[in-house]
């Protein structure tokens, strides 16, 4: 009888643990990594929150960059951790991207990544080089067609979403113009700027200064809502249903972390980005507040991995 009371007590420990672990949760330091290099969105993302979940949960966690493969390194490192809690990948649409660009990923971010919140929207903006004569989303498009290849389009490099918002918008309006990708945004804006290339898809936050001075003119946002920043722009939405690149953020932890840590993390998150210093912060560049539950960014993210790899299927788009 004795033996069989120890049995049970052991089996009884060992099935209570993963339910003390969670509710302990954070017990030590946590790292949050952010697979960019520092200064882009991902790490402001990740620092500040990691601030402020330093602040409100009593623990110390630690920001980290471990950029590469177009943030596949990152994403890989959290993956393949412990499901215990104490890694938090914070990164962005370029993971639905990336995922169907390289096919022979030594992890599937799909299965292997548990969503916690969809944290930002950050629309593109399309803008034209002041001497294209457009004023709108559908003179653009009737210019194309009238002149078919003339127009040129730059892009941040081969399967950035600049690249594939043109990609997207050309399949849906039936147009063809001539992609010149570029090493990164800055160069590709400063083509447009210089009337190097016709249009191009770019950030809110980097392209307002320019908008303001008039070297290039706005004609539309990528996202399914308008932009606060830009609420005079229409959506490409609206006129395209289904023409949609949003430049998202968003919090995953490793597969198999329990519910509670999940919920959690989620409830704290949820509180950062509802402050009025954070909400006002993120909207003065370019970004919209979200902060979804977890089963709203699995959808989400499913949806967009599934629409990247139709674009990129009838595109033939291959990583630089």
């Amino acid at each position: 009888m004795s033996r069989t009371a120890g049995v049970v007590a052991i089996t009884a420990a060992l099935t209570l643990a993963p339910d003390a672990a969670a509710q302990a949760w954070p017990a030590r330091p946590v790292r949050i990594v952010m697979p960019f290099s520092p200064g882009g969105g991902a790490d402001i993302m990740g620092r500040l929150l990691a601030r402020r979940f330093t602040e409100t949960l009593g623990q110390t966690f630690v920001a980290e960059n471990r950029p590469g493969a177009g943030g596949l390194i990152g994403a890989e490192i959290v993956a393949k951790s412990p499901p215990d809690g104490y890694n938090i990948l914070v990164t962005t649409a370029s993971l639905s991207v990336n995922v169907n660009l390289h096919k022979k990923l030594a992890f599937d971010p799909v299965r292997e990544l548990a969503p916690v919140s969809l944290l930002t929207s950050v629309p593109l903006v399309l803008v034209v080089h002041p001497s294209v004569p457009a004023r709108s989303l559908r003179e653009l498009v009737a210019l194309a067609k009238k002149r078919p290849d003339a127009l040129n389009a730059g892009t941040n490099g081969a399967g950035t979403t600049s690249h594939l918002a043109v990609e997207m918008l050309k399949q849906a309006a039936g147009i063809e113009v001539t992609h010149i990708h570029y090493k990164g945004g800055g160069p590709a804006m400063i083509a447009t700027l210089a009337g190097e290339t016709d249009f191009r898809f770019t950030s809110v936050l980097t392209s307002i200064p320019h908008i303001r001075n008039g070297r290039i003119r706005p004609l539309a946002v990528t996202t399914a809502k308008r932009s606060s920043i830009l609420p005079a722009l229409p959506t490409l939405v609206s006129t395209y249903p289904g023409v949609e690149c949003d430049q998202w953020y968003a919090m995953f932890v490793p597969a198999g972390v329990a519910k509670e840590i999940i919920a959690r993390l989620h409830a704290e998150t949820v509180k950062a980005l509802a402050l009025p210093e954070v909400r006002d912060y993120l909207i003065k560049d370019g970004a919209e507040p979200v902060g979804s539950t977890p089963e709203e960014l699995g959808a989400f993210f499913r949806r967009e991995v599934a629409k990247y790899a139709k674009i990129i299927a009838v595109a033939k788009i291959q990583a630089d």
